[in-house]
């Protein structure tokens, strides 16, 4: 009863007005979800790759193609099988594809198809999606890293890092963790009204103030967590997304902050980071083809 009947697809805008692709699946049993597939402003060559239309329609980003490729080819591929057999619809998606970086298909058709089938799923067999997923020792849910101050491609600043999230780490409850974090979120932009900068948003919805860098815009956040009453460190710790590759150049290392740094320099100014600031994640920090420099960052800092 939970097999697959009908797959649609269309083309619809994310929040940053570009098109993605979204997928439903129909199931025998009436079942039925939908999935929308996100796109990030700073991809790694490595990547899956996303199928673009190209041409002049919405700039090249159109994904008339990705949806036809799930009409044409992912949605026969699948319909038929079981929706609670998700390893084996996966297969069946890499199978149609054929090809090691999901070009010839598009990782947003395949990813749609995917996450709708495992939605479809869950609301088959009853059961939320985390519950669906994580099976019978899904009892803790994730804590939220939540984006609320933008910089390097997601806003036009010098700010170079991308992403600068608080973790509500202390948070009884994911309700409460998702309420710690707009009250800092909102703390924020009182801080920064405060000091006269800027409030604008970034690409993906956190503020975006002109700041001297990295440290000035984690000093900001520490002010905005201590202003709402909670306890930096214990109750809301502090993550990064870097997006290094971003600054990357062979032969010059990395553009940080006015001057060009090493592996070994990016390494070290992490380490103080980390003895400054209570962060629990850095992503991306460093290029995603600097294999030496990952070698000497992981001898630094991999053990914090």
């Amino acid at each position: 009863m939970s097999h697959i009947v009908q797959v649609e697809a269309r083309e619809i805008l994310d929040s940053r007005g570009n098109p993605t692709v979204e997928v439903e699946v129909l199931l025998e049993d009436g079942s039925f979800a939908r999935a929308a597939v996100p796109s990030g402003a700073s991809t790694g060559e490595h990547e899956a790759v996303e199928l673009r239309d190209g041409g002049e329609r919405y700039l090249g980003k159109g994904v008339e193609k990705a949806v036809e490729a799930v009409l044409a080819e992912i949605g026969p591929a699948i319909i038929g099988l079981d929706a609670t057999e998700q390893r084996t619809v996966d297969q069946a998606l890499l199978d149609a594809d054929g090809t090691p970086d999901k070009g010839r298909l598009g990782a947003n058709a395949l990813l749609g198809a995917s996450l709708a089938v495992a939605k479809a799923g869950a609301e088959s067999s009853g059961l939320e999606l985390f519950r669906y997923v994580g099976g019978p020792n899904a009892h803790i849910l994730p804590v939220p890293m939540m984006n609320i101050l933008n910089g390097g491609a997601h806003a036009d600043t010098g700010v170079d890092v991308q992403e600068f999230m608080v973790a509500p780490i202390g948070a009884p409850t994911f309700k409460e963790s998702l309420r710690w974090g707009a009250e800092v979120y909102h703390s924020l932009k009182s801080v920064l009204k405060s000091k006269g900068l800027a409030t604008g948003l970034g690409d993906e919805g956190g503020f975006a103030p002109d700041v001297a860098g990295t440290k000035a815009a984690l000093d900001l956040i520490s002010e905005a967590i201590g202003k709402t009453g909670l306890k930096l460190g214990s109750d809301v710790a502090l993550a990064l997304d870097v997006a290094a590759t971003e600054f990357y150049t062979e032969g010059t290392g990395y553009k940080f902050e006015g001057q060009n740094r090493t592996a070994a320099e990016m390494g070290a100014f992490y380490a103080e980071l980390l003895g400054q600031y209570p962060l629990v994640s850095i992503e991306d920090p460093l290029s995603e083809d600097d294999w030496e420099g990952w070698v000497a960052l992981t001898e630094e800092i991999g053990d914090r």
